[in-house]
């Protein structure tokens, strides 16, 4: 039902996503952006966006599982980020949470601010 698309015709990612992924679905999420807030609390949840990002996939597994699907259902998803300098720090920790070369199709975009003042927001569309 999912299959990575990858073309020497196009560049190479440069990050843990895929240049497409091809689905031949008939169920489908599309799960709402979350930021790093702590279920319990409500708070913001981390001090860099690598801890933010962290609770971010987190609080995104928690929805997509709730759904009844997995993470590796996700087939696409989208960062914004208020510093498009934690970039890697933020890549380094979803990478984290897909299995190896199984990557979603993904935009990443440095916005002007977030929700809380968060550093990191992430949506995903999923589909089995």
């Amino acid at each position: 039902m999912r299959e990575n698309v990858a073309t020497p015709n196009a560049p190479a990612a440069i990050g843990p996503y895929s240049q497409a992924v091809k689905v031949r679905a008939a169920e489908m999420l599309f799960c709402s952006g979350q930021i790093p807030l702590d279920p319990a609390t409500g708070q913001v949840a981390g001090g860099t966006p690598a801890e933010q990002a962290r609770r971010v996939m987190e609080n995104l597994r928690a929805v997509v599982e709730a759904a009844g699907f997995s993470m590796d259902d996700i087939v696409k998803t989208t960062i914004y980020l208020a510093d498009l300098g934690s970039f890697a720090d933020v890549n380094k920790v979803y990478e984290g949470f897909f299995p190896p070369g199984s990557f979603p199709a993904r935009a990443t975009v440095q916005v002007a601010a977030l929700p809380k003042g968060a550093a990191v927001e992430i949506d995903a569309f999923a589909a089995r």
